[in-house]
């Protein structure tokens, strides 16, 4: 067989969990939840793909929109799914999770003849356990004859092609038919006949990982050391006893007098927020390091950083840390004993795990709400017809874009509902504005109401937010402060529901551009913790301006994914300049230009004087005449 191209494959649970938002309540008084991927095995799949290691999963989905979010999340953190069967007459396990307080976490698994339980041992290949360093095997599978018999086969093809056996004890009494559904929080409860099951696999593993109350579970006995001592009679692997909030003591051959003998990694002090998942970041850190022959002081250190993060969070696979996130922490700590309250680090995490981007972006950029109504007054047709010219606005788009990555649409709610749902239907990168239209200062459409949060809760997760505002670094004192109190907020609400944004900055209306001027302004709002993920920025009066914006960014925001260009309602030879220009700088990524295409087009169709297909074809032709040139480069 061929060198392993995976590092590890973990087997069993996969499911989607609803968190219950309301911190304190009960789960019976739930009103909202928080989705993500859970399941033991699923997220050590993430974590370690997060923490740099190349992970795969074997497991079952159901055929329907669950199991689909679980596939295509994965695919998105990296993880090889060639191992996720998807099941077409089961469903997709389902647990409903709550938070009551720091030692109590209600939750309901929802597993009855579920996908993830009905893995087969035929669903086991050789050649694919073959291509890892390791397998990990989870406890809980084995509760499961099938799943038991195909979690055993991985073993066997493991340790015939020389690769390592992790078992995680991942001891859920609950679905072990030893509690009733009611008690799925439940960590503990004894029973002869798990600890024989459990028992039975560890002469086969290499590493065994599991907190004291698993480890009692595996050794038949509820003393720490004298369950140790029974599970190194029965298995020479590295023995891994996590205590929680006191860190690590790893065993890696004879068993000493005393637990404090062992290798010990401190824990970090931090609050603990919600318990769930801890274990599965912390194996993903340990794996992180044993997996790259890292010191057992190292193993530890990652793995309880990793389970420090956890538990200070809310949700399981999407709050593990990314790699550059673990190694920020460890560099520089943290003030915060809370650590979902560290800015800096919240930020490295957040853009270390966004969803993945194409390098380049050309948008058609027709959220213009005011300009198009202006229009339509000319015209003398009512503003209900401003809906019918966006959705032709689309179908240009997709004319150039032609299903490839890259592409994308500014489009607003009041105008272009419709459109945006059309958008979708491309594949689109999709940004909307919040800016109440030429407001300077800068006031929010959801001003009226003050539900910025409610209304960025009902977009779709992938949809970015955009935020313009008139801003010169020669404004007064008083005009700067009140529009920066409005970005701030965006940006908190941003990062509060898991939203891009996009800052739009237009100088050149309210004062002269010089070489530093856009610069200044980045630096100033950068200076006040505005962090956004794209801006979108006018063209620059040379390259040295250009090279200032590239100083700027890469002083305060490496992970700023870039700039975009705005059009003006300049023509198009001129554009296609600014483009050249703009190209000299490292950070400009492409270009969201609006009136310069659709503005002759609008007027026309408004008017009467051009069908649907004429205004589509021109607003092609132009969309594509700007897409030419900027790959011209």
């Amino acid at each position: 067989m061929p060198e392993p191209v995976l590092d590890l494959i973990s087997i069993g649970r996969s499911s989607v969990d609803l968190y219950g938002q309301q911190i304190g309540g009960r789960l019976e008084d739930m009103a909202s939840f928080s989705k993500a991927v859970g399941g033991c095995p699923t997220n050590i799949a993430i974590g370690t793909a997060r923490l740099g290691l190349k992970s795969a999963v074997i497991t079952r989905v159901g055929d329907e929109q669950m199991g689909r979010f679980i596939l295509e999340q994965l695919q998105r953190e990296s993880v090889e799914t060639k191992g996720v069967v998807v099941d077409p007459k089961r469903l997709t396990s389902l647990v409903i999770l709550g938070v009551r307080d720091e030692k109590t976490f209600p939750l309901i698994f929802y597993r009855t003849d579920c996908a993830d339980a009905a893995l087969d041992e035929s669903e086991i290949d050789e050649a694919f356990i073959a291509s890892a360093k390791a397998v990990v095997v989870t406890g809980t599978h084995f509760a499961i004859p099938n799943a038991a018999k195909a979690q055993r086969k991985a073993i066997a093809f493991a340790r015939k092609h020389g690769r390592k056996v992790v078992f995680d004890v991942d001891y859920r009494p609950n679905l072990w038919g030893l509690a009733g559904h009611g008690a799925g929080e439940e960590r503990y409860i004894r029973s002869d006949s798990v600890t024989q099951h459990l028992q039975a696999i560890l002469p086969e593993c290499d590493l065994i990982v599991g907190t004291e109350e698993e480890l009692h579970a595996a050794g038949g006995s509820e003393d720490t050391l004298a369950a140790i001592r029974n599970i190194r009679a029965l298995s020479q692997a590295t023995i891994v006893c996590k205590r929680g909030p006191m860190g690590c003591v790893v065993f890696p051959e004879a068993i000493p007098e005393s637990i404090e003998d062992g290798i010990k990694g401190p824990g970090f002090p931090v609050d603990i927020y919600n318990v769930l998942g801890a274990g599965d970041a912390f194996m993903s850190g340990f794996l992180r390091g044993y997996l790259r022959d890292e010191p057992i002081e190292t193993c530890c250190t990652w793995a309880n950083a990793c389970g420090a993060f956890a538990v200070s969070r809310l949700l399981c696979s999407p709050e593990s840390p990314t790699f550059a996130e673990l190694q920020f922490f460890l560099k520089h700590g943290s003030p915060h004993r809370a650590l979902r309250h560290d800015v800096a680090i919240n930020h490295v995490h957040w853009a270390t795990t966004r969803r993945p981007q194409a390098e380049t972006l050309m948008a058609l950029a027709i959220d213009h709400r005011s300009q198009i109504e202006a229009m339509a007054d000319e015209a003398g047709v009512p503003h209900e017809r401003i809906a019918a010219f966006k959705r032709l606005a689309v179908d240009a788009a997709a004319r150039i874009a032609k299903g490839a990555e890259g592409f994308g649409m500014l489009l607003d709610g009041r105008h272009g509902r419709e459109a945006l749902f059309r958008a979708g239907d491309h594949g689109f990168w999709v940004a909307r504005p919040l800016e109440l239209p030429g407001s300077r200062p800068l006031r929010l459409e959801t001003d009226a109401d003050g539900s910025l949060g409610a209304v960025l809760n009902e977009w779709p997760v992938d949809h970015v937010v955009k935020v313009l505002a008139f801003y010169h670094p020669d404004d007064d004192a008083a005009l700067k402060a009140e529009q920066e109190a409005v970005l701030k907020r965006v940006a908190l609400a941003c990062r509060q529901v898991g939203r891009e944004l996009l800052v739009e900055i237009i100088c050149s209306k309210n004062g002269p551009v010089g070489d530093d001027t856009m610069a200044s302004v980045m630096r100033r709002l950068y200076d006040i913790g505005i962090k956004p993920d794209w801006w979108k920025l006018e063209g620059q009066p040379s390259a040295a301006a250009w090279a200032a914006v590239d100083a700027a960014i890469a002083e305060n925001d490496p992970y700023c994914r870039g700039v975009v260009l705005l059009g003006l309602d300049a023509p198009l030879p001129e554009l296609e300049a600014a483009f050249r220009l703009a190209q000299t700088a490292r950070t400009v990524k492409g270009f969201a230009i609006g009136r310069s295409i659709f503005g002759e087009a609008a007027r026309g169709w408004l008017a009467g004087t051009l069908d649907d297909e004429a205004a589509t074809a021109m607003m092609a032709e132009r969309f594509g005449r700007l897409v030419d040139a900027w790959e011209a480069r």
